[in-house]
């Protein structure tokens, strides 16, 4: 009885107004800490950052950051911190950015994670190994990075993994409190200013490489106001789709035309006509059962762009959300709508059990049970990923471990398998595995447990939707193995023409003991990789006509046992799956010549200790002579110190291994805190250019850049 009385009086405005008195007492706790650890990208745990004062002017270690007055926004000061070329997205969405969403429901989630910008913020990676991520793409149709800044700037490294699995990214402009509506008097003053913040925000998106904005403006208005208001999102709707070809702005269910803040948990009358000029509504998540229903009718023929809100976190949302979040899902799935999620990343806030990973499976695993997979990935060649999460125990580059320290950056994420949540009762448990060895980047799939002779087991992996012609197309994939345990592709086709269905097998070792359950079995060609144990397979299929549809891993016995390793009995079954590489016969990644690029050093910093040491701060900054370096998504950064030793020449290599300092993904590095030796007398940066199909140039024939060791 008492918690129902209570729900009288706990709505979400009271909610709302709690949440704003601790996020100022945690914020004022926060501040002078913040200061002090800006320069520093470690962070171990989800604390909320200070964003109340910009970024420092002066280079320090990159980092995303709000706007947080329309000042700023004005005046465009973004664009002259030292911080801004490092912000923009290098990775265009999968499909190419023109492309409208799909003519059917959709799924937009929302990202709320206490305040944002915590280890996301580190644009070149921070230290957290357990730092949040999302690897459910496949699900998710929009992604919008939400916080309580006037305007939140996604961070790169989440535009560039969406980006790379077909999803849109959208920033938030908000407006709450006093200071919130002080800013819509402002915004909304004449016609002429809410065009120009509309501009703004439209040319921010554009440069940074995102799709779009939500508009949340939750104040209270004056009547008199709300015409600007509409000029304000209709302009900024046009503006963002003349300059990013579809592109979205989305209406957050708030203040009403009659300019009272009052949610209204649904589409009508009252919140229709903003709904109108832009490309959808938020609405809000405390709806009721009907809510739904009534909302497709209003919209009529736009009931896609209608997006019901579930609070995941269960204030006052259908379903209670948490586990309960597919109630909430199976009734708009059966009204036809789409939905929002809001703060997925309570799994990771709550620290549900057993651990992270487990749980993050299991809640996605309702919500696709729920929704269903509403897309493929359809694109052209080459297909590329090596499993990496983006974050993880170590660093390989194609099979040798170039670094073992704990890391974190979303930038990094490959494309993520769709794995089915394991059924305990299964042979073979099968999973993302970030401390097992790596062929490339931090991340693997495992497949561990026992499997008899003479059987196999399957996993999907991946929902494709790849259509071959007449060239014949390149398979490469990696596996590390334990005795006879042996790893398979097994790849199934549609005809274009028919619907006939095919699958055919990819195997290194011979499967004679089950010949009818492939239509083909092709026998790849093995060879070994740099560092050991890794075995690269290689084969060639021709399906013209065909489109490729699933992609599943196959556990199998050969019949021979030439691995290096041992199992502990004749069941036992460990396996890795390193990269997959699909790309048509006649491609190749042309690397262009060291002598094409154009390298340089900037905002050089030295420090000296008393013992002769010397501490480097430098950006490096590259681009090619006559092309645009985004031809390439990345670039790997090393070091290799040079000195001049007593007796030798001008040159000589100090340390032979070349260190590894971290990864661009656009063309510019800082490199901050580098401890120099007191004999070393030239240093030496070499950008290692990757491929889109994973390949990576050779470090001996890469572009680099020298400085000298500037004398006491």
């Amino acid at each position: 009885m008492i918690p129902r009385l209570l729900g009288v009086y706990i709505n979400r405005q009271f909610l709302i107004n709690v949440r704003h008195i601790l996020r100022s007492f945690v914020a004022a706790i926060q501040t002078s800490y913040d200061l002090v650890t800006m320069s520093n990208p470690k962070s171990e745990s989800v604390s909320e950052p200070s964003v109340s004062e910009p970024p420092p002017s002066q280079p320090s270690v990159p980092i995303s950051y709000p706007i947080k007055t329309l000042e700023e926004l004005e005046s465009r000061s973004y664009f002259d911190s030292f911080h801004y070329p490092f912000n923009r997205a290098s990775v265009p969405i999968l499909n190419g950015d023109s492309s409208s969403l799909p003519q059917r429901r959709r799924l937009l989630v929302c990202h709320d994670m206490a305040g944002g910008y915590l280890d996301d913020k580190w644009i070149q990676g921070g230290t957290n190994p357990d730092a949040y991520a999302i690897w459910h793409w496949h699900l998710i149709d929009v992604f919008v990075y939400f916080s309580h800044s006037l305007v939140t700037l996604p961070p790169p490294s989440w535009t560039n993994t969406a980006h790379r699995h077909g999803v849109k990214v959208l920033g938030t402009f908000i407006t709450e409190w006093d200071e919130g509506r002080t800013a819509c008097d402002t915004l909304l003053s004449t016609k002429e200013t809410a065009h120009m913040y509309a501009e703004r925000l439209a040319e921010l998106a554009a440069d940074l490489g995102f799709d779009g904005w939500l508009i949340n403006m939750e104040v209270n208005l004056d009547r008199g106001q709300i015409p600007n208001l509409i000029e304000f999102v209709d302009h900024l709707s046009l503006t963002m789709h003349s300059s990013v070809p579809g592109s979205l702005v989305l209406w957050y269910d708030s203040v009403t035309v009659d300019g009272k803040l009052n949610w209204q948990d649904q589409l009508n009358e009252h919140n229709k006509p903003f709904f109108d000029i832009c490309d959808g509504i938020f609405v809000n998540y405390t709806w009721k059962e009907d809510y739904p229903r009534l909302s497709a009718a209003v919209a009529n023929e736009r009931k896609f762009d209608v997006y019901m809100g579930i609070d995941v976190f269960g204030r006052n949302t259908y379903g209670g959300g948490q586990w309960n979040v597919d109630v909430a899902l199976d009734l708009l799935r059966k009204n036809d709508v789409s939905a929002a999620i809001f703060a997925p990343g309570w799994v990771y806030e709550t620290k549900q059990a057993p651990d992270f990973e487990t749980a993050q499976n299991s809640w996605w695993g309702l919500v696709e049970k729920s929704w269903g997979i509403q897309r493929n990935f359809p694109g052209p060649l080459p297909f590329y990923t090596n499993f990496d999460q983006g974050r993880g125990y170590h660093i390989s580059v194609d099979g040798g471990n170039v670094s073992d320290s704990t890391w974190c950056n979303i930038s990094c994420q490959g494309f993520q398998p769709q794995l089915m949540f394991d059924d305990p009762s299964n042979s073979i448990q099968v999973s993302v595995d970030l401390k097992e060895a790596s062929y490339s980047g931090g991340g693997n799939i495992k497949f561990k447990g026992s499997l008899e002779e003479k059987t196999c087991f399957e996993s999907k992996i991946f929902q494709v939707g790849f259509l071959l012609s007449e060239l014949p197309v390149h398979f490469t994939y990696t596996v590390k193995s334990d005795g006879n345990s042996s790893l398979g592709l097994k790849l199934e086709f549609t005809s274009t023409g028919d619907g006939r269905r095919a699958s055919m097998l990819l195997a290194s070792r011979a499967v004679n003991h089950f010949p009818n359950k492939f239509s083909k079995v092709i026998m790849t060609r093995e060879r070994k990789g740099f560092s050991s144990g890794w075995v690269i397979n290689e084969g060639v299929v021709a399906m013209n006509g065909y489109t490729l549809t699933e992609i599943h891993a196959v556990c199998y016995r050969s019949d021979s046992n030439d691995n290096d390793g041992t199992v502990a009995s004749p069941s036992d079954y460990f396996a890795l799956l390193g990269h997959i590489t699909i790309k048509t016969l006649d491609y190749k990644s042309d690397f262009p010549l060291s002598s094409s690029w154009l390298v340089d050093g900037t905002c050089i910093k030295w420090t000296s200790d008393p013992l002769g040491s010397k501490t480097l701060d430098v950006k490096i900054s590259w681009k090619l002579k006559n092309e645009n370096s985004y031809l390439f998504p990345k670039f790997n950064v090393y070091l290799v110190k040079l000195s001049k030793q007593a007796g030798g020449n001008p040159g000589t290599t100090l340390e032979d291994a070349k260190e590894y300092l971290g990864v661009a993904h656009v063309s510019c590095f800082y490199v901050s805190d580098l401890k120099v030796p007191s004999d070393t007398s030239t240093l030496k940066f070499i950008i290692q250019v990757c491929g889109v199909d994973g390949t990576i140039q050779e470090l001996d024939e890469s572009p680099y850049y020298e400085l000298e060791i500037e004398a006491p």
